[in-house]
Protein backbone atom coordinates (compact mmCIF):
# COMPACT_ATOMS: atom_id res chain seq x y z
CA UNK A 1 0.00 0.00 0.00
CA UNK A 2 1.17 3.62 -1.11
CA UNK A 3 1.28 6.56 1.33
CA UNK A 4 0.37 10.06 -0.08
CA UNK A 5 0.87 13.14 2.71
CA UNK A 6 -0.67 16.17 0.90
CA UNK A 7 -1.13 19.84 1.77
CA UNK A 8 2.88 20.86 2.40
CA UNK A 9 3.77 24.06 2.18
CA UNK A 10 6.96 23.86 3.60
CA UNK A 11 10.51 22.01 2.48
CA UNK A 12 11.35 21.08 5.88
CA UNK A 13 7.79 19.18 6.43
CA UNK A 14 8.29 17.56 2.50
CA UNK A 15 11.81 16.30 3.50
CA UNK A 16 10.58 14.91 6.91
CA UNK A 17 7.30 13.19 5.10
CA UNK A 18 9.81 11.39 2.59
CA UNK A 19 12.04 10.72 5.20
CA UNK A 20 9.30 9.22 7.73
CA UNK A 21 8.43 6.97 5.05
CA UNK A 22 5.68 8.88 2.17
CA UNK A 23 5.58 7.38 -0.84
CA UNK A 24 3.67 10.23 -2.43
CA UNK A 25 3.83 14.38 -1.55
CA UNK A 26 0.70 16.38 -2.87
CA UNK A 27 1.29 20.44 -3.48
CA UNK A 28 -1.77 22.13 -3.64
CA UNK A 29 -2.17 24.81 -6.55
CA UNK A 30 -5.88 25.18 -6.33
CA UNK A 31 -7.20 29.02 -6.50
CA UNK A 32 -9.52 28.68 -3.31
CA UNK A 33 -7.44 26.48 -1.04
CA UNK A 34 -6.12 27.86 2.32
CA UNK A 35 -3.14 25.07 1.65
CA UNK A 36 -2.12 26.71 -2.08
CA UNK A 37 1.39 26.88 -2.59
CA UNK A 38 3.70 29.46 -4.69
CA UNK A 39 4.95 27.55 -7.75
CA UNK A 40 8.52 28.34 -7.63
CA UNK A 41 8.76 27.16 -4.17
CA UNK A 42 6.94 23.56 -5.58
CA UNK A 43 9.61 23.62 -7.88
CA UNK A 44 12.66 24.22 -5.65
CA UNK A 45 10.96 21.49 -2.96
CA UNK A 46 10.88 18.83 -5.72
CA UNK A 47 14.07 19.28 -6.93
CA UNK A 48 15.30 18.26 -3.11
CA UNK A 49 13.19 15.40 -2.89
CA UNK A 50 15.09 11.87 -2.36
CA UNK A 51 14.58 9.30 -5.55
CA UNK A 52 11.33 7.50 -5.74
CA UNK A 53 9.00 10.01 -3.95
CA UNK A 54 6.46 11.14 -6.28
CA UNK A 55 5.26 14.71 -6.61
CA UNK A 56 1.76 15.31 -6.97
CA UNK A 57 0.02 18.64 -8.04
CA UNK A 58 -3.80 19.07 -6.27
CA UNK A 59 -5.38 21.24 -9.32
CA UNK A 60 -9.14 21.92 -9.52
CA UNK A 61 -11.28 23.79 -12.20
CA UNK A 62 -7.63 25.47 -13.61
CA UNK A 63 -7.43 26.15 -17.22
CA UNK A 64 -5.51 22.75 -19.07
CA UNK A 65 -2.50 25.20 -20.40
CA UNK A 66 -1.81 26.86 -17.06
CA UNK A 67 -1.71 23.07 -15.53
CA UNK A 68 0.27 21.98 -17.98
CA UNK A 69 2.59 24.93 -17.23
CA UNK A 70 2.92 24.00 -13.53
CA UNK A 71 3.30 20.15 -14.30
CA UNK A 72 6.52 21.29 -16.51
CA UNK A 73 7.87 23.72 -14.38
CA UNK A 74 7.28 21.62 -11.19
CA UNK A 75 8.46 18.28 -12.74
CA UNK A 76 5.24 16.48 -11.51
CA UNK A 77 4.61 13.12 -12.00
CA UNK A 78 1.07 13.05 -11.26
CA UNK A 79 -1.29 15.27 -11.38
CA UNK A 80 -4.46 14.90 -8.96
CA UNK A 81 -7.95 16.94 -10.31
CA UNK A 82 -10.71 17.58 -7.82
CA UNK A 83 -13.28 19.89 -9.95
CA UNK A 84 -15.63 18.89 -12.54
CA UNK A 85 -12.65 17.77 -15.16
CA UNK A 86 -14.03 15.57 -17.65
CA UNK A 87 -12.67 12.60 -19.86
CA UNK A 88 -10.88 15.06 -22.85
CA UNK A 89 -9.73 17.23 -20.13
CA UNK A 90 -7.68 14.48 -18.46
CA UNK A 91 -6.34 13.42 -21.53
CA UNK A 92 -4.69 17.10 -22.45
CA UNK A 93 -3.11 16.58 -19.07
CA UNK A 94 0.75 16.40 -19.81
CA UNK A 95 1.54 13.25 -17.07
CA UNK A 96 -0.56 11.28 -15.22
CA UNK A 97 -3.73 12.21 -14.01
CA UNK A 98 -5.69 11.00 -10.58
CA UNK A 99 -9.55 11.95 -10.78
CA UNK A 100 -10.18 12.85 -7.15
CA UNK A 101 -14.58 12.14 -6.25
CA UNK A 102 -16.30 12.89 -3.12
CA UNK A 103 -18.87 10.49 -2.29
CA UNK A 104 -22.34 11.50 -0.12
CA UNK A 105 -23.82 8.10 -1.21
CA UNK A 106 -24.35 4.95 -3.31
CA UNK A 107 -25.89 7.43 -6.30
CA UNK A 108 -22.11 8.63 -6.76
CA UNK A 109 -20.44 5.90 -7.54
CA UNK A 110 -21.92 6.01 -10.70
CA UNK A 111 -19.87 8.99 -11.54
CA UNK A 112 -16.59 6.70 -11.44
CA UNK A 113 -17.82 4.73 -14.40
CA UNK A 114 -18.06 7.95 -16.72
CA UNK A 115 -14.07 7.70 -16.54
CA UNK A 116 -13.24 4.65 -18.51
CA UNK A 117 -9.67 4.45 -18.70
CA UNK A 118 -8.88 5.61 -15.38
CA UNK A 119 -7.36 3.26 -13.32
CA UNK A 120 -7.22 5.15 -9.97
CA UNK A 121 -9.48 7.75 -8.08
CA UNK A 122 -9.36 9.39 -5.04
CA UNK A 123 -12.47 9.22 -2.80
CA UNK A 124 -12.88 12.51 -0.17
CA UNK A 125 -15.62 13.27 1.86
CA UNK A 126 -15.62 16.92 -0.01
CA UNK A 127 -13.56 19.11 -2.52
CA UNK A 128 -10.46 18.23 -0.52
CA UNK A 129 -8.66 19.27 2.90
CA UNK A 130 -12.13 19.25 4.98
CA UNK A 131 -11.17 16.91 7.40
CA UNK A 132 -13.98 14.84 7.44
CA UNK A 133 -14.56 11.20 6.62
CA UNK A 134 -17.32 9.05 4.78
CA UNK A 135 -19.01 6.00 4.61
CA UNK A 136 -16.28 3.66 3.65
CA UNK A 137 -18.64 0.87 2.73
CA UNK A 138 -18.97 2.93 -0.65
CA UNK A 139 -14.83 2.51 -1.06
CA UNK A 140 -14.82 -0.87 -0.54
CA UNK A 141 -17.70 -0.71 -3.50
CA UNK A 142 -15.42 1.85 -5.81
CA UNK A 143 -12.68 -0.90 -5.82
CA UNK A 144 -14.39 -2.30 -8.57
CA UNK A 145 -14.41 0.93 -10.94
CA UNK A 146 -10.23 1.00 -9.99
CA UNK A 147 -7.71 1.71 -7.60
CA UNK A 148 -8.71 3.44 -4.58
CA UNK A 149 -6.34 6.35 -2.57
CA UNK A 150 -8.29 6.82 0.34
CA UNK A 151 -8.90 10.85 1.70
CA UNK A 152 -11.09 12.44 3.86
CA UNK A 153 -10.58 12.95 7.89
CA UNK A 154 -7.85 10.43 7.84
CA UNK A 155 -5.60 10.96 11.44
CA UNK A 156 -3.07 8.80 13.11
CA UNK A 157 -5.74 7.57 15.34
CA UNK A 158 -8.13 6.09 12.32
CA UNK A 159 -5.93 5.24 9.68
CA UNK A 160 -5.01 1.88 10.35
CA UNK A 161 -8.61 1.03 10.98
CA UNK A 162 -9.30 2.92 7.81
CA UNK A 163 -6.80 0.83 6.36
CA UNK A 164 -7.89 -2.51 7.58
CA UNK A 165 -11.92 -1.94 6.60
CA UNK A 166 -11.43 -0.59 3.10
CA UNK A 167 -7.85 -2.08 2.09
CA UNK A 168 -7.20 0.49 0.04
CA UNK A 169 -4.37 0.77 -2.65
CA UNK A 170 -3.46 3.80 -0.77
CA UNK A 171 -3.94 6.42 1.70
CA UNK A 172 -4.05 10.56 1.58
CA UNK A 173 -3.31 12.46 5.23
CA UNK A 174 -3.99 15.97 5.20
CA UNK A 175 -5.60 18.27 7.46
CA UNK A 176 -4.94 15.27 9.92
CA UNK A 177 -1.44 15.60 10.12
CA UNK A 178 -1.19 19.19 10.74
CA UNK A 179 -0.53 21.99 13.60
CA UNK A 180 -2.26 24.38 11.33
CA UNK A 181 -3.48 24.54 7.52
CA UNK A 182 -0.43 23.84 5.21
CA UNK A 183 1.68 23.66 8.56
CA UNK A 184 2.55 19.77 9.53
CA UNK A 185 3.18 18.69 12.97
CA UNK A 186 6.28 16.35 12.87
CA UNK A 187 4.81 13.74 15.43
CA UNK A 188 1.22 13.46 14.19
CA UNK A 189 3.15 13.17 10.57
CA UNK A 190 5.76 10.59 11.69
CA UNK A 191 2.66 8.39 13.58
CA UNK A 192 0.13 8.83 10.65
CA UNK A 193 3.02 7.30 8.40
CA UNK A 194 4.18 4.65 11.06
CA UNK A 195 0.57 3.49 11.81
CA UNK A 196 -0.56 2.93 8.02
CA UNK A 197 2.71 1.05 7.04
CA UNK A 198 2.06 -0.81 10.00
CA UNK A 199 -1.54 -1.58 9.09
CA UNK A 200 -0.73 -2.20 5.53
CA UNK A 201 2.03 -5.10 6.85
CA UNK A 202 -0.83 -6.94 8.33
CA UNK A 203 -2.67 -6.76 5.02
CA UNK A 204 -0.10 -9.70 3.81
Amino acid sequence: MRIKICGLTRREDALAAAQFGADALGFVFAPRSRRRVDVEAVADMVATLPPFVTAVGVFQDQPLDEVNRIIDRCQLALAQLHGHEDVAYLAGVRCRTLKALSLAGVEDLQRLATFPGQTAFLLDSGSGGTGETFDWDLALRAKAFGRIVLSGGLTPDNVATAVAAVRPWAVDGASGTEAAPGVKDSEKLRTFIANARRAAGRMT
